[in-house]
């Protein structure tokens, strides 16, 4: 059998190569794709030849490629090695930290059965739901209390529309790209701001009574998080779930954080128990299963959430757009017509 995959060849360079189709060993599931999604952020570092990429690379780490991506997909099991026992050839599934390939062999523990009722589209965006999911557990966030979401690419987007069937109130969403701030308002926000506005931080305490609870910072960039903070209510809790991968940040702790009791939570979703869920600290699979279940029972819903669907073919075009920066769509790649 023949498996495509897209790499990162070099930086801002996508090419689809043919790679060997990977051996189904004890304990894992081969994943024949249906549907693969693009995490803007991160996959956008790993094309350009950002070196911090990780949680223990320094500044000066040269960026080393070829560069396997994609982490989020649906499909239908293909084979299963022994030992394997929570699913079977022909189930249809979704699959965590996976690649932009015809076929993954994973552990059985990253693979998922998904309910018949909800397409390959919604499910495949399983694994990335998961970690705007993990921003709001880790600030225990309540029902009833009001969620600012900064940053609407495809993580702020599923925070917006967690938070929404979560009972926040108001949800806020908050963009500098108006195109940006209507589709928030479609997927669940309440109000949508922009941050470069002057008077953003009053709009979002005249509308909170004082300010955000509860603040998904997803950017990672330090003016939104600077501007997030001045929004932010006594007492409140702000998820770093954004990447920074730099140090560059000038923020004035001591007024913003410090003096007001502000809580600064590390939302990178590696930091998380691997084992036993417990309140507020998730593990990535339950988060996963939750997910599904709230698909499944029409508490969310991603039908029309990806706004294209390219033939992998496209990859490399695709890639070239997102190297070059600026707003990005939610993007899925469709394998389910790939002759073998």
């Amino acid at each position: 059998m023949k498996n495509p995959a897209i790499v990162f060849t070099a930086p801002c360079v996508a090419e689809v190569l043919d790679l060997a189709v990977p051996e189904t060993t004890p304990g894992k599931v081969l994943v024949r794709t249906m549907r693969s999604c693009i995490s803007s952020g991160t996959e956008r570092a790993n094309l350009v030849g950002d070196p911090m990429i990780g949680t223990n690379k320094r500044p000066d780490d040269p960026a080393v490629f070829p560069r396997h991506l994609g982490y989020s997909l649906s499909g239908v099991v293909e084979a299963v090695g022994d030992g394997v026992e929570s699913v079977k050839p022909g189930d249809r599934v979704c699959a965590s930290w996976t690649k932009h390939m015809l076929f993954n062999a994973l552990p059985e523990r990253q693979v998922y059965r998904v309910p018949d009722d909800v397409s390959f589209e919604e499910v495949a965006w399983t694994h990335i739901a998961t970690f705007p999911m993990a921003a709001l557990r880790k600030c225990h966030f309540e029902f009833g209390e009001s969620v600012l979401v900064m940053g609407q690419g495809v993580l702020g987007q599923l925070a917006v529309i967690l938070a929404h069937a979560a009972g926040a109130a108001p949800v806020i969403a908050a963009d500098p790209v108006p195109a940006k701030r209507e589709r928030a308002l479609a997927l669940g926000a309440d109000l949508a701001f922009d941050p470069s506005d002057p008077n953003f931080a009053q709009n979002v305490k005249d509308a909170t009574g004082g300010g955000a609870r509860v603040v998904v910072e997803v950017t990672g960039v330090d003016k939104a998080l600077d501007n997030a903070l001045d929004a932010t209510a006594w007492f409140g809790r702000v998820a770093l779930l954004g990447c920074t991968r730099h140090s560059s940040f000038a923020i004035d702790y001591y007024r913003k954080v410090h003096g007001r009791g502000v809580t600064l939570v590390g939302a990178h979703t590696m930091a998380r128990p691997k084992q036993e869920s417990s309140e507020g600290w998730w593990t990535e699979r339950d988060d996963a299963q939750a997910f599904l279940r709230m698909l499944s029972l029409g508490r969310v819903s991603l039908a029309g959430f990806t706004d294209e669907v390219h033939p992998f073919a496209e990859g490399p075009a695709v890639y070239s757009r997102l190297a070059a920066g600026g707003a990005f769509p939610t993007v899925q790649f469709d394998w389910a017509n790939t002759a073998e």
